[in-house]
């Protein structure tokens, strides 16, 4: 049996073909397009339609594909009827008007009942159903179904609507993890009855003929991309670990985490398992700084560079992008100024200091997996394993562990076997001064809260 996951991240989407080994066999790259219509930034829908349902056919004719997958990012909601959507799916990047702001946000339920905290622009994307329901309510009386984003996809391919816990579950302002129900959000404004029943990621929810497939192929319920890598590790019964998630955003989960720890004004929230069990989080969007700060580094990073940073103390300071453990500061780049593969270094110091400090924020203290696209050539989880020397780390087999997360559950809702590659043991890296430069780079992250707490009390 052969499987395609369609892994669609705000940045890049992807198909990856699995074959029960665990292995890829093919896979094939877009990246979406974000257009301006009625006032708003959303996706170019029939382009990644066009572009997913002829990949998706390639492979059916050249490997027997038997079933397709959806892994999506998070923050991103479909309106549609029996047919087509309502509205054009929004792009989570821009912030209603500040007088629809402060109307919605009032309805916003608290922390303590969602564990979603108040985040900016569509981060939790109830904030952007309240403000598309504001601004086009026909939008959302036409709908026969509100669907997240992996279940809008395998519905467009073929499926019947379905919801699912992992995705309503994140960040969503829309479930209430202690409860394992919708939030009082949902039920104030009337959404339940679009809501559709529940599915498990993984599940069939329906068959489609393409190409010249002798048979139908299935089409599998989608997953959220970061519980998805969860999945992928937390199946291979590697004991208590915590998931680092790299992409776009850097997501870190860590299930033995206390709740009343996180702080939501850090971006600690809830995130929900495939099952429904909470999951600890906390994330940044890593990748997006990492391409601010590095002028967008392609390839891997000179290590004579990394030691050249450290050495010359070239740091970048947070925040290059909206949300984190630490919003509301301008970031900067501070020391001389560096060349290009410097600054690609600083980018991925900062990074790696980033996920340190999230480490301890989230109580991790067992086993850490490295996963995902900044993880390219081992250097991130070598850093990692050099400041945090008291814990093991492990990196995937391969940089797609959502994609390898949704393809398991796939196999798995068939009863077939799927064997991924167990993750790898990390050597830490050795650079001279690193400790020293990450103790400066604490005491000035520090000393920005201060300025950030004494500015919010001024006002």
């Amino acid at each position: 049996m052969k499987v395609a996951v369609l892994d669609f991240g705000k940045t890049n989407s992807k198909l990856f073909v699995f074959g029960q080994d665990g292995r890829i066999l093919d896979e094939r790259r877009t990246q979406p397009r974000w257009t301006r219509q009625g006032g708003f930034s959303v996706l170019d829908e029939a382009a990644l339609h066009g572009w997913a349902l002829g990949a998706v056919t390639e492979v059916v004719e050249s490997h027997g594909v038997e079933g397709v997958m959806v892994s999506g990012h998070g923050c991103t909601f479909a309106l549609v009827d029996d047919a087509a959507l309502t509205h054009p799916i929004l792009d989570y990047e821009q912030e209603p008007p500040a007088e629809i702001a402060a109307r919605i946000d009032r309805r916003i339920p608290d922390f303590a009942e969602t564990f979603s905290p108040r985040l900016p622009l569509g981060f939790n994307y109830g904030r952007h159903m309240l403000w598309l329901q504001e601004v086009d309510p026909d939008a959302f009386a036409a709908a026969k179904s509100i669907l997240g984003y992996p279940q809008y996809w395998s519905w467009r391919l073929g499926g019947r609507p379905v919801s699912e816990v992992s995705y309503l579950g994140c960040h969503s302002h829309l479930w209430a993890p202690r409860k394992r129900d919708f939030s009082s959000l949902v039920d104030a404004e009337g959404w339940r009855g679009q809501m559709p029943a529940f599915a498990r990621a993984g599940t069939v929810i329906g068959e489609r003929q393409l190409g010249g497939a002798a048979r139908p192929i299935a089409i599998h319920n989608g997953v959220h991309d970061s519980n998805a890598a969860l999945h992928a590790y937390r199946r291979q019964e590697l004991g208590r670990l915590t998931v680092v998630s790299t992409g776009t955003w850097v997501v870190v989960l860590n299930p033995d985490c206390p709740l009343d720890v996180l702080d939501r004004d850090r971006d600690m929230l809830v995130n929900v398992d495939v099952d429904g069990g909470p999951v600890p989080t906390i994330r940044f969007m890593g990748g997006r700084e990492f391409a601010a700060i590095s002028g967008g580094w392609q390839g891997a990073i000179p290590h004579g560079a990394v030691q050249q940073a450290i050495d010359a103390g070239i740091m970048a300071l947070p925040s290059f992008a909206p949300g984190g453990p630490m919003p509301d500061r301008p970031g900067q780049l501070v020391g001389r100024t560096p060349d290009a593969a410097e600054r690609a270094a600083a980018a991925l110091l900062y990074v790696a200091l980033m996920v340190d400090l999230c480490l301890d924020l989230i109580h991790s203290q067992d086993t850490v997996i490295v996963d995902g696209g900044l993880n390219t050539g081992g250097l991130l989880a070598g850093l990692l394993a050099e400041l945090r020397p008291g814990q093991a780390f492990l990196q995937g087999a391969t940089l797609e562990g959502s994609a390898t997360g949704a393809a398991a559950l796939a196999f798995e809702s068939v009863g077939r076997d799927f064997a991924a590659e167990t993750p790898e043991p990390v050597q830490a890296t050795r650079f001279t001064g690193f400790a020293g430069y990450r103790n400066v780079w604490r005491d000035r992250v520090a000393g920005q809260d201060a300025a950030v707490k004494t500015a919010r009390g001024a006002r």
